[in-house]
């Protein structure tokens, strides 16, 4: 048994959302890690960082997302950070890997960065305990800067999702889905393709 898909990216990439609604476009189910480790825990992620610290929140994660990719045949949608930790990178070999890719840009408006700066509430996002403090646009632009090289490293498909709505975003996750399972049949393909300008595959799988 073995997921669909896996999605990785930064914060506000729309991995939950773009997940669920793939997911249920293929008409499986779906594991998101960050509400998993939660679920276990008994409490939220940002209680876990400030309790715990952020390497006992990593062993959890690394745990869960072990089960998670032996227990699902549907999509499983990881945290943020979870490439950080060299085990699940691992763990994500032979895998199907999506990564969402966003610039720094589009991230800040979509996780509310950008509006905070202007002045505007922002909500407490307990998810996100590592953009939390002063500057938190800087330290989101660090955060995508260090991560990029491992999210590439683990993906096997590429898609950039800047100012795309998640429903074509999830029409085209589907359609590279099946190109690559075409591929991996030994049918049309053969080498890694690049559809257009917003999304490719990786050839070879993986780098």
């Amino acid at each position: 048994m073995a997921p669909r898909a896996v999605m990785v990216g930064p914060p506000g990439a729309g991995k939950s959302t773009i997940g669920r609604r793939l997911a249920a476009a293929l008409g499986v189910g779906i594991v998101d890690t960050d509400a998993e480790v939660e679920r276990r825990e008994g409490r939220p992620i940002r209680e876990i960082f400030a309790a715990d610290g952020e390497e006992a929140f990593r062993g959890i994660e690394e745990d869960v997302v072990r089960e998670s990719l032996q227990s699902s045949d549907g999509v499983v949608s990881l945290g943020g950070g979870a490439v950080l930790s060299a085990r699940t990178r691992a763990l994500l070999r032979g895998h199907t890997v999506v990564f969402l890719d966003i610039s720094a840009h589009e991230g800040l408006l979509r996780t509310g960065i950008a509006g905070q700066l202007r002045g505007q509430p922002g909500k407490d996002d307990e998810t996100r305990p590592l953009l939390r403090g002063d500057d938190p646009a800087g330290r989101y632009r660090a955060l995508i800067g260090e991560r990029r090289p491992l999210y590439e490293e683990v993906a096997t498909l590429v898609v950039h999702t800047d100012r795309r709505s998640p429903g074509k975003v999830v029409r085209e996750i589907a359609a590279l889905l099946g190109s690559s399972a075409t591929d991996a049949s030994g049918g049309p393909g053969g080498g890694g393709v690049t559809h257009d300008e917003q999304h490719h595959e990786i050839p070879g799988g993986r780098r």
